[in-house]
């Protein structure tokens, strides 16, 4: 707890001594006037809040203006105890505590042990009843808009009267419990927040930087002046166990140290070679200060996602190349399986963010090409290869669905191409780039999740091959997954329809929501781990920009400027 806030309680407590009298006779009177202040934007301890805050602040003191943290004689309350220390240590929610107590008043040296006036009783209450709406806002929605940084979670918000609920858990002394319910019901949320704990400790403790060869890298089995000090780096990320045994030579790089450098390079998406070269290195020597920020990123990731609910859920997280299917959320047990995935392109074809869901599923598909990659790739091939869509496998067609009839290769036909009036596909097949099934969940990214016959691109550590689609490693496994709810789709069935001559659709009537999701720090659900990974799309700088900003309005009183 910081200073200002313990000495505003120990104020507090010094009017027990005046509650005889009423210390406060004139409360509700200058929480009045504050409130008007608040409302116009004249008050300048509390200039730092948006429109939402400010009417949520009106609601909480609606009718009476009644003080809520304190009782009738100016005493501290439980709950007041309650809010000032969830305000306090609102970083372990990754959160940073001064957008909240720099909202409290600033505490006067002569406050030690007299009774408050009720000026500054009454701007005590409002200020923690502002801190404490905007800590609830900020740890069950998140405090960016992911929409104004580029995310497409076109889902409905969770719709919560925060001022109604806070009013009821002062009246009921159950604000902890009602922060507990308001947090994310997610296991990632919980593990990431003991994670987020230790590598702070770790930043705190500082970390010695890992020498490194300068012309190549070192082999297990080669001489490394650096063994001991990457040794006791690996014990404090958790690589390497404590009572590891030391090499046996002194200064070589072998034995335990190698198996611990295998552990951190599949903890951040790297071969496990066990070599020490540029990029396991580079890995190693991440600021520590900035690994606690992609945790923080993370956590605020989380706060956006909508309600899971009891439905089955498919998760995508695009910069570590990995999907996991769960039938129960809360997810807090392991997922039913993971799969390695290949995503977009960090330049020019990403994967979107998205949450979704997914309605069906298709056994030797059909690749309608799209009207960027037409445009891009396909018509200029084509005007100077007449063979080319024939050798790939490609048509020409007039028409929607699957029967559309298809046109001859000519000049004419590349002109209504160009004019949209035609379209091309590719017909089903080994060649076919969505592979032998198709899992579709309509969205305005058209984007969908599918096989493909490029199965060599899975054996690299970084995938994103794709034009924005997602490639999974094993579509048949997914298929099972997602079609298990129907016992006529047995293993063979779904095998057979792979390698059948004919398009199949199986329309889903319970959909599977689908998430496409971007987090460069994980608690992997298989076993808890922490992973990190490269931020391809920019994703994170974008993320910590946006709430640099954000904070900095906070603290200063002044409307936010667009994000870039």
């Amino acid at each position: 707890m910081g200073a200002a806030v313990a000495l505003w309680v120990v104020a507090v407590a010094g009017c027990r001594n005046a509650a005889a009298v009423g210390c406060c006779p004139d409360f509700s009177s200058e929480v009045g006037a504050l409130l008007r202040a608040v409302a116009e934007g004249a008050d300048p301890g509390t200039g730092g809040l948006s429109p939402d805050e400010r009417s949520e602040l009106q609601e909480l003191y609606r009718p009476e203006n009644a003080p809520l943290w304190l009782d009738a004689g100016c005493r501290p309350a439980r709950s007041l105890r309650d809010a000032l220390t969830l305000l306090a240590h609102a970083a372990d929610d990754g959160l940073d505590p001064a957008d909240y107590q720099n909202l409290l008043p600033p505490a006067s040296p002569g406050l030690t042990g007299e009774a408050l006036p009720a000026q500054d009783a009454a701007r005590l209450d409002v200020a923690v009843s502002a801190g404490m709406l905007r800590y609830l806002r900020d740890v069950h929605l998140g405090r960016i808009d992911p929409r104004s940084i580029g995310f497409q979670l076109d889902t409905p918000r969770d719709q919560h009267d925060f001022a109604a609920l806070l009013r009821r858990a002062i009246g009921d002394q159950t604000v902890l419990e009602l922060v507990a319910d308001l947090r994310p019901h997610l296991a990632q949320y919980a593990r990431l927040g003991s994670l987020l704990r230790q590598y702070r400790a770790c930043a705190a403790d500082g970390m010695p930087v890992v020498p490194g060869p300068t012309t190549r890298a070192i082999h297990p089995g080669e001489a490394y002046g650096g063994t001991a000090v990457l040794a006791r780096t690996l014990v404090a990320l958790g690589d390497l166990p404590l009572e590891a045994p030391a090499p046996l030579e002194p200064g070589r790089y072998e034995g335990a140290v190698v198996d611990g450098v295998r552990h951190l390079q599949v903890r951040h998406g790297l071969e496990p070679d066990g070599i020490l070269g540029a990029s396991t290195l580079a890995a190693l020597r991440v600021p520590l200060d900035w690994r606690v920020r992609q945790v923080e990123l993370t956590l605020e990731r989380l706060r956006w996602l909508p309600h899971l609910g009891d439905q089955r859920l498919l998760v995508l997280n695009i910069p570590m190349f990995r999907l996991w299917g769960w039938d129960v959320i809360p997810a807090d047990e392991e997922p039913r399986f993971g799969m390695d995935v290949i995503v977009g392109r960090a330049l020019g074809t990403e994967t979107p963010v998205l949450v979704a869901e997914m309605a069906e599923v298709v056994f030797r598909p059909y690749w309608n090409v799209p009207a960027s990659i037409l445009r891009r790739e396909v018509l200029p091939r084509s005007e100077r290869d007449p063979d080319y869509l024939a050798r790939e496998d490609m048509e020409i067609v007039r028409g929607q669905g699957d029967g559309a009839p298809a046109v001859d290769v000519s000049p004419d036909a590349l002109l209504e191409l160009r004019q949209g009036a035609l379209r091309v596909r590719q017909r089903p097949g080994p060649r076919n780039a969505l592979g032998l099934v198709e899992f579709v969940f309509p969205n305005r990214e058209d984007v969908y999740i599918h096989g493909t016959p490029a199965q060599a691109l899975f054996a690299r550590s970084r995938r994103d091959f794709s034009h924005g689609c997602v490639r999974v490693a094993d579509p048949a496994r997914l298929a099972e997954w997602v079609l298990q709810d129907h016992p006529e789709w047995t293993h063979d069935r779904i095998v057979a329809a792979t390698t059948a001559t004919q398009t199949t659709h199986v329309r889903l009537p319970n959909p599977i929501r689908v998430i496409l999701f971007y987090t460069t720090a994980a608690a992997m659900p298989e076993d808890g781990t922490i992973h990190f990974a490269q931020d391809i799309y920019s994703h994170d700088a974008r993320l910590d920009r946006a709430l640099g900003e954000l904070h900095r309005v906070r603290s200063a009183g002044s409307s936010p400027a667009p994000t870039k």
